[in-house]
């Protein structure tokens, strides 16, 4: 429930009609599990009641929301403003390629020795700069360069030897 008051207003219920004489515990459940399926029914009930009514006041903040919206989206006429106006999407096939690329390329990077992967991981995937690798992994800044092109090298050898092309990669 998004509104704590009728949360509230719903556990309160819930106690209250465990604790009533008319609502007798039978002892087939745990009592924590009778209350919590009473808590349960009450609530259910509280969301179909709210279902049924429309609140004025949440319509009229939906209103000015959406007129804020609408400004920063559209110009007094209804078009759409140059910065917002909604851009193509990528084709299906696309997406796949995308998606297949980078299970190819996530498969390469697990074939790289262990150090290897781990300091090209750091600098392309994390973004840390070399002197932070160097400090992380106890590594000279020479060495760290050498696995960085090591990873770059095997990476690409490894794509393409599985069919990746250099227009593949450029998109």
């Amino acid at each position: 429930m998004r509104d704590e008051h009728l949360a509230e207003d719903a556990v309160q219920e819930a106690l209250t009609a465990a604790c009533s004489p008319s609502n007798e515990f039978s002892g087939r459940s745990q009592h924590k599990t009778w209350v919590f399926a009473i808590l349960r029914n009450k609530l259910i009930d509280t969301m179909r009641a709210r279902r049924r009514t429309i609140n004025a006041s949440s319509l009229e903040g939906d209103a000015d929301e959406n007129s804020v919206f609408d400004r920063e989206l559209f110009d007094e006429r209804g078009h759409w403003l140059d910065h917002a106006r909604p851009r193509p999407w990528p084709r299906p096939e696309t997406l796949v390629a995308r998606q297949q690329f980078w299970a190819l390329f996530d498969w390469c990077l697990n074939a790289l020795p262990e150090s290897t992967g781990r300091v090209f991981s750091m600098r392309e995937l994390l973004d840390m700069d070399i002197a932070e690798i160097c400090r992380e992994l106890d590594l000279d800044a020479n060495h760290c360069s050498v696995l960085l092109y090591r990873a770059r090298t095997r990476l690409r050898t490894c794509l393409s030897a599985k069919g990746l092309e250099t227009n593949d990669a450029l998109g």
